[in-house]
């Protein structure tokens, strides 16, 4: 999926069954790319929101994709270069990619774990060698939690990450929308889903997208379509077909 996503962002980086995936949802839902555009904006806002306005120093980006323009510890650096990070993927083309994961400021930090989410064990285990956890963390969940099934419980593995976080920290989290541009969006997914084997995405609505940040306290203005978080100029795009929310632990 990380190769997919890094051709809808005019990468470079994936094959020739990514390509033809990728291409596939595009004919079924040509919104994804101003989707994932959008979700990448939301993430660098995000990032810089919690760094510059919050002072948060410590992040642990988990579903992390092949590295871009506007990765989360250029954007915290560029803010507070003593900032550290944490990537977690299990595609090993982001393996291959991690160097460019790891470029930190000197004043810094930042590590590559390879790890699946449903594993919250390796991951805590593997970030506390970079992190303080008694210090507050953003843990950030960009368009990931959609590839772990109802039946791995989703809602459960943020809690039990949010749970060994410290109070001041904050989730960070973007999801595919199912009742936006919902037939688009279904086909493509439908699509998706035929050709990604094991690893298929489930969408979700705005309440079940809202309910990860139970007991936490969101922040204004709360869970709704990325371009409208906190933007830096009014905007008019009202399809993006993802949820996203940011919220801090009391």
């Amino acid at each position: 999926m990380a190769r997919v996503y890094d051709y809808w962002l005019g990468g470079k980086d994936n094959f020739a069954a990514d390509r033809e995936a990728a291409e596939q949802a595009i004919a079924a839902n040509p919104g994804i790319l101003r989707d994932v555009r959008a979700n990448r904006a939301f993430l660098a806002r995000a990032v810089r929101y919690l760094a510059a306005e919050r002072g948060i120093r410590q992040f642990l980006d988990i579903g992390t994709g092949i590295p871009t323009a506007n990765n989360t510890h250029e954007v915290a650096q560029s803010v507070a270069p003593e900032c550290r990070v944490v990537y977690v993927d299990n595609d090993p083309v982001v393996l291959v990619h991690a160097r460019a994961l790891l470029a930190s400021d000197a004043r810094g930090a930042t590590a590559y774990i390879d790890a699946d989410l449903r594993d919250t064990r390796k991951i805590l285990d593997g970030a506390a060698r970079t992190l303080d956890f008694s210090r507050p963390v953003a843990v950030t969940l960009l368009a990931i939690l959609h590839l772990i099934r109802d039946e791995d419980d989703p809602h459960q593995i943020v809690a039990t990450l949010m749970a060994a976080m410290p109070p001041g920290s904050y989730l960070v989290i973007s999801h595919p929308a199912s009742d936006i541009r919902p037939a688009a969006v279904a086909e493509m997914s439908r699509r998706m889903n035929a050709r990604l084997g094991p690893t298929r995405g489930t969408l979700r609505d705005q309440a079940t997208v809202t309910r990860f940040f139970d007991g936490l306290a969101l922040v204004e203005p709360g869970v709704l379509q990325p371009q409208w978080w906190r933007p830096p100029a009014a905007t008019s795009e009202a399809e993006v077909a993802v949820w996203c929310g940011v919220a801090r632990k009391t």
